[in-house]
C-alpha cells in the first residue's frame, strides 16, 4: 500500500524545498520507502520550523508534541495521516521522534556549547534520532548495530550542518562550535564575535570535520548489509554532505557570510562516481 498522491506530493514538496541534498539522495529508493522518507523529513521539518521560525510555523512545538501523542486521531495537517500511514507501513517506534523534539527544544534554552560531549548529545537528539527513524525504513530487519550506525551517520551530518550554518546561527544568537575546540586551537570568543577567519579558526573547522568524518565512517561501515538501493542512497547522502565541507574549504573557510552550496552539477559528478 502506497501513500496517497495528495499526501505524497505535500511531503515531497517539503523535502525538496528544505534539503536539496537529502531529496536528491533519497529519490533513488523504491517508491514505498521513498514516500516514507518524505513523510519523516516533513515531520522533522515541522519541528525545526516551530523552533527556528515560530512566527511562520503552522504549529508550536508543544502543539506538535500533543498531536503526536494522539497520532491515531490527530487531524488538521497532512502530516498526521501521512505519519499514520508510515507507522502502519514500516516497523517504526515513537521514541526517536520524541528525542528529535527534545533536541529541538534545546535550542530554546541552550544557545552556546562549551564541550564536545554536550554538542554530541545535541547532534544525537536532532540528527542521530533521524537515523533511528530512517533505518527501519531502509532495512527490512535492522540489527542494533545498523541502528547505531544510522545514529552515527546522522551525527556526522549535523556537524556538517553546524559548520555550514555558522553565520546563520549567529543571527539567531546561537554558537554551536564548542569552546573546548576553540581553546584547543587558540581561537577566542573575541575572534569569533569579530568573525575572524584565521589559521586558528581553520583548525577549529578541521577538528570538527575530523570528528564528522569518524562518524561518517562508522555510519557506512555496514553498508553492504542494506538492500542495494538503500545502500546506494546512504552512500550518496553521506558523500553529498561531506562535499559541503569541501566547498567550505574552497571558500577559504568563510562560513560567517557565505553559505557553502553543492551545485547540481557537482552532485551529478558524485552520483556518477558512486554509481560506477
Amino acid at each position: 500500500m502506497y501513500l496517497s498522491k495528495d499526501l505524497r506530493e505535500q511531503a515531497k514538496a517539503m523535502m525538496k524545498q528544505g534539503s536539496s541534498s537529502f531529496y536528491h539522495a533519497f529519490k533513488f529508493l523504491p517508491r514505498k520507502e521513498r514516500e516514507a522518507v518524505y513523510v519523516v523529513y516533513a515531520f522533522c521539518r515541522l519541528i525545526d520550523d516551530a523552533v527556528d521560525e515560530p512566527e511562520a510555523s503552522f504549529y508550536t512545538i508543544d502543539e506538535i508534541s500533543a498531536h503526536f501523542d494522539q497520532l491515531d486521531s490527530a487531524e488538521g495537517h497532512f502530516i498526521w495521516p501521512a505519519l499514520r500511514w508510515a507507522f502502519q507501513a514500516f516497523p517504526l517506534t515513537k521514541e526517536p521522534y520524541y528525542i528529535q523534539m527534545s533536541g529541538q527544544l534545546l535550542d530554546f534554552k541552550q544557545t552556546e556549547y562549551d564541550t564536545m560531549a554536550a554538542l554530541e548529545d545535541y547532534c544525537y537528539r536532532v540528527a542521530g534520532s533521524v537515523g533511528e527513524m530512517l533505518i527501519p525504513i531502509l532495512h527490512p530487519n535492522p540489527s542494533d548495530v545498523l541502528i547505531k550506525a544510522g545514529i552515527q551517520l546522522g551525527k556526522g551530518m549535523q556537524i556538517v550542518n553546524i559548520i555550514r550554518d555558522v553565520g546563520q546561527d549567529i543571527t539567531l544568537n546561537r554558537r554551536y562550535l564548542p569552546l573546548e575546540v576553540f581553546d584547543r586551537h587558540g581561537y577566542t570568543l573575541t575572534m569569533f564575535h569579530n568573525q575572524e577567519v584565521n589559521a586558528q579558526f581553520k583548525a577549529v573547522i578541521d577538528d570538527l570535520t575530523d570528528q564528522a568524518d569518524r562518524w561518517f565512517t562508522e555510519g557506512i561501515a555496514y553498508i553492504d548489509q542494506y538492500p542495494k538501493k538503500s545502500a546506494f542512497t546512504l552512500k550518496l547522502a553521506a558523500r553529498y554532505y561531506r562535499e559541503i565541507i569541501q566547498v567550505v574549504k574552497e571558500n577559504n573557510y568563510q562560513v560567517f557570510n557565505k553559505r557553502a552550496i553543492v551545485t547540481d552539477k557537482r552532485k551529478l559528478t558524485l552520483f556518477n562516481q558512486i554509481n560506477q
